[in-house]
């Protein structure tokens, strides 16, 4: 047998089209990207449900999973779905369904789930061969209308079965329930609102088309989240959002106690603890948050020393999340805590909005909220139109049949004469009774037992119901006022359902804008405690607690001990809460915190352990910073400027470089300057003295300065500042504390920058003041 050689008809080559690459490729991926727009991502304004949603819906309908009917496993719906409607992954359709079934995902849910389906922890839904699903109310209220002819039906993906284009319900899923979702170039995140709100809204729209927006908002408040929480954004900026369809919204955890004799505030979540403390009890977390990481993220945040005044987090949850708080002390401000715990943690989240929809067309857009709800009005307003028009079609048909009916009960017997005598009685009684060809066809289908007498009465009375339904409907179709007084009846009726004085429908996010910030700092968390700060000669650091009186000791240095060859070198009182600048006279300033020094019962640590002092620097002041204050900077060259103190914090362990210095130069003054401080006094180590005005030193975030007093040989060996009023005082020599003041000052007061003359008679011959 010969072997049978298949030759193609065509050549496959002929298929291939000469194109350049990148059109093809455009071509293509704008097609890729039209689809996951318009078929996966986002939300059609009319419904508010993506295909997937919309799918699993349909299917479950169609399984009979009404609220009044048992429940079915969820793999029968997930089969069904992707079987018949949603060619795609089975993970995907179960985790769509399972977020249709959660009440912290979706502030309506339109599916009701027995067994595990997740929980605001984030744990996962168990499989679907466990899980068992069927419809909520809140579902039927969104496929009202299926089978009244409202909505076109669309062939499936495989041509096999129907599927709707939309669901024609009254229900406003867009806005209720919200959406989120990531097409290809665009994006959309809807917040879910309250429904009773939404329809308020609603209704402003369908009797003023031309409302303005304030109005609109008056009405409509903002987001309702699932997980309740705060919206604390200002009503401006809540409404803007609102008004271009983009913004960002800040939501915060609910501080509530539950009623107890314990609770001090219930409204702020402090409850009273043995010994006089106090915690706090959080019953509410932003939308999205999963409890589970935010106490992780508390936590860590602890651990980290983040939050210092935050002791412990505990989860007590049950049904009720209750997440307890408990501070380092009772004199920790309830609200500096709170305060850092929005800044620090995911307590305070904020919500994008994203009012991206496909409207009517299948057209991607950001909408208001007046035209959003114009949209879905006018969409409403159809459906309604459909639905009139279907009924009168259904009315048409029957009322053709009734009137058949009633000719027929007229000449009853001559009917009978027909059909038992004609071989062909259909025609012969469409000629003798003017009927058409379905009533004749129903009247040769009639049984015998609707020959009665009732039945005539029950015909004619059907016939007057329907002409009188009839010209209602006419009437509708042909007054957009009546349509639009039918949608505001169906409005009302469908919000007495979801009113605000229903479990499911009452408010459960509070939109209240916040209050002013506490003023906060990683220093406000610290508890303040009075501290006593040493540096050695040899630069070991330590802090004693309280404020040891370093007037006592000989060298006003505090009597403490020190390593073998180092002593005293700065002793200053301090807060713990307080920063200290370390100068040294490289011209580099550090910034160490009060609270992070080691205590003061061994030597305490070389400072160097903790900043990134060079082994050749000396530090040259040691001084507790305070806002607002300056000081006057000045190297052994004479040069020197103001420097506010602000502007020396360093935020690393390498310092900030802030007087700038060349050859052998070193920085020897640095003097804290008073506020009634009005000259500058500066003497150099030729042992010559000038005065002048503190109005002649510039203020320099970083730089050389000016010159303060000229040289010839040597340089500057101290400078201080004073009040002219009040003289040049200097420390005496010898024992005792003896100070020396010469108010007789004028002869030394010159301009800046000049050479000096020798000072008053009893100046330290060290040169310094």
């Amino acid at each position: 047998m010969a072997d049978v050689i298949d030759t193609p008809d065509s050549d496959p080559f002929d298929a291939i089209v000469d194109a350049p690459f990148d059109a093809a490729l455009s071509e293509r991926y704008l097609v890729y990207a039209l689809s996951t727009i318009t078929a996966r991502s986002l939300p059609d304004l009319r419904d508010g449900l993506k295909p997937v949603h919309r799918r699993l819906l349909w299917a479950m309908r169609q399984l009979k999973l009404n609220p009044t009917d048992p429940f079915k496993k969820s793999a029968r719906v997930v089969g069904d779905v992707i079987g018949k409607y949603h060619p795609h992954g089975d993970a995907s359709v179960y985790d769509a369904m399972v977020r249709l079934a959660q009440d912290f995902a979706l502030r309506y849910p339109l599916v009701e789930g027995q067994g595990n389906f997740g929980n605001i922890d984030g744990d996962n839904a168990a499989a679907y061969r466990y899980t068992e699903a069927r419809l909520t109310r809140t579902a039927l209220r969104l496929m009202e209308g299926l089978s009244e002819g409202t909505v076109d039906f669309i062939p499936t993906y495989n041509g096999e079965d129907e599927e709707p284009e939309i669901f024609p319900g009254l229900f406003p899923n867009l806005l209720a329930n919200g959406a989120s979702g990531i097409a290809v170039g665009m994006a959309t995140n809807i917040p879910s609102h309250n429904v009773a709100e939404v329809i308020d809204a609603s209704l402003e729209v369908l009797d003023n088309p031309h409302v303005e927006h304030a109005r609109l908002m008056e009405l409509f408040r903002g987001p309702d989240f699932a997980t309740g929480g705060l919206v604390v954004d200002s009503a401006e900026a809540i409404s803007h959002a609102y008004e271009t369809g983009r913004g960002s919204l800040r939501v915060r955890a609910r501080f509530h106690a539950a009623e107890s004799d314990n609770v001090v505030d219930r409204e702020a979540g402090i409850e009273r603890i043995k010994g006089g403390g106090y915690q706090l009890v959080i019953s509410e977390i932003p939308y999205q948050v999963q409890k589970g990481k935010l106490i992780e993220q508390i936590a860590q945040a602890i651990g980290d020393r983040k939050i210092p005044i935050l002791e412990d987090v505990r989860d007590e949850s049950d049904e009720q999340i209750r997440i307890v708080l408990a501070p380092k002390s009772r004199n920790v401000d309830p609200e500096l805590l709170k305060e850092s715990l929005y800044r620090l943690t995911d307590l305070e989240t904020r919500f994008g909005l994203n009012l991206n929809v496909l409207d009517a067309n299948r057209t991607p857009m950001v909408m208001g909220l007046k035209e959003l709800l114009g949209n879905w009005i006018a969409s409403q307003i159809e459906i309604l139109q459909r639905r009139s028009q279907h009924r009168l079609d259904q009315i048409a048909s029957r009322l053709e049949l009734v009137e058949g009916y009633i000719v027929a009960y007229l000449n009853l017997d001559r009917v009978i004469e027909i059909i038992r005598t004609e071989d062909e009685p259909k025609p012969v009684m469409m000629e003798e009774f003017s009927l058409t060809d379905r009533q004749a066809e129903a009247i040769l289908n009639m049984r015998l037992r609707s020959l009665r007498k009732l039945e005539e009465m029950e015909l004619r009375n059907e016939k007057e119901e329907l002409l009188k339904e009839r010209d209602g409907l006419e009437k509708l179709l042909a007054s957009p006022a009546r349509q639009r007084t039918r949608m505001r009846r169906d409005l009302e009726k469908l919000r007495a359902e979801y009113g605000p004085e229903t479990e499911l429908g009452r408010r459960r996010t509070t939109i209240a804008e916040a209050a002013p910030a506490v003023e906060f700092s990683m220093d406000a968390m610290i508890e303040k405690e009075p501290i006593t700060v040493i540096l050695s000669k040899k630069g070991w650091i330590r802090g004693a607690k309280g404020h040891v009186d370093l007037d006592a000791s000989e060298d006003g240095r505090g009597d403490f001990k020190y390593k073998e060859g180092d002593e005293a070198a700065f002793a200053v009182h301090a807060q713990t809460t307080d920063k200290l600048l370390l100068a040294t006279d490289s011209g580099r300033f550090f910034t160490l915190g009060c609270d992070k020094l080691p205590g003061a019962r061994g030597f305490g640590e070389p400072v160097r352990n903790t900043l990134d002092i060079d082994n050749g620097a000396q530090i040259v002041a040691a001084l507790v910073h305070r806002p607002g204050g300056k000081l006057l900077l000045a190297a052994t060259t004479g040069k020197g400027f103001v420097a506010e103190t602000g502007e020396l914090l360093a935020e690393t362990k390498k310092g900030r470089q802030v007087v700038n210095l060349k050859g052998d130069a070193r920085l020897n003054v640095v003097h804290p300057i008073a506020e009634a401080d009005d000259h500058v006094a500066a003497v150099g180590d030729n042992r010559k003295l000038i005065v002048f005005n503190l109005e002649e030193v510039p203020t320099l975030a970083r730089g050389q300065g000016v010159m303060l007093q000229r040289y010839r040989d040597g340089g500057l060996s101290d400078a201080t500042t004073f009040k002219l009023e009040d003289g040049l005082s200097w420390q005496m020599g010898g024992k005792g504390d003896r100070t020396r003041t010469e108010t007789d000052i004028w002869q030394w007061k010159v301009a800046r920058g000049a050479a000096g003359r020798l000072p008053p008679q009893g100046f330290p011959r060290d040169n310094r003041f």
